[in-house]
């Protein structure tokens, strides 16, 4: 018998049975699942918006291009200054981009963002990040955000929990350092 073998014969041994997943039976708390969002969001360094409609989502694209800012939407309804470009390195200057958000979480303030039309890249390249998130879209925890997800294979998708943030060991935190700079949510 091989010296593999051997390990893996003795490995074979000792391993434990499987064990079932424990069951998980807390209630989510569901009062108020927008106030839970917005105070989870804050804690985040996320803002949000209770926008009601697109009205207000444009009103400040209108703001930022008025401005100079360089703004994309993927957003139906939302007219911006840039268009989505062939090459995504061409997105290096975009200071805000407008992306629907699928569902939003209460306990923890994220947003489930799947592959945006264009390129994956665009949540994390741009210096700052619009969500849009339907009001009957949010949830009250991450077991019930799993159980609503879709994600067709090859696809990408990610929570987005704030704006980009990192930390050292000297309590000194970075936001932006990553990705988007600010993230502001509208609930329509």
């Amino acid at each position: 018998m091989s010296s593999k073998s051997f390990i893996l014969k003795a490995l074979e041994q000792t391993a434990i049975a499987p064990q079932p997943m424990p069951e998980i039976n807390v209630a989510p708390r569901v009062d108020d699942l927008i106030g839970q969002f917005e105070t989870n969001l804050n804690t985040v360094a996320g803002v949000l918006h209770r926008a009601g409609s697109l009205d207000l989502v444009q009103e400040k694209v209108n703001t930022l291009v008025a401005e100079g800012k360089q703004v994309i939407s993927l957003v139906d309804g939302i007219n911006a200054n840039r268009e989505t470009p062939e090459d995504q390195h061409d997105l290096k200057d975009i200071d805000f981009a407008v992306i629907p958000g699928e569902l939003a979480v209460a306990e923890n303030g994220a947003i489930w963002v799947k592959q945006p039309e264009g390129h994956r890249v665009t949540p994390f390249i741009c210096e700052n990040l619009l969500l849009v998130v339907e009001a009957d879209n949010v949830v009250a925890n991450m077991h019930q955000a799993v159980k609503k997800l879709t994600l067709d294979s090859g696809k990408f998708g990610a929570f987005i929990a704030g704006p980009s943030k990192t930390a050292d060991i000297e309590q000194a935190l970075v936001v932006g350092a990553h990705g988007a700079c600010s993230l502001n949510v509208y609930l329509v």
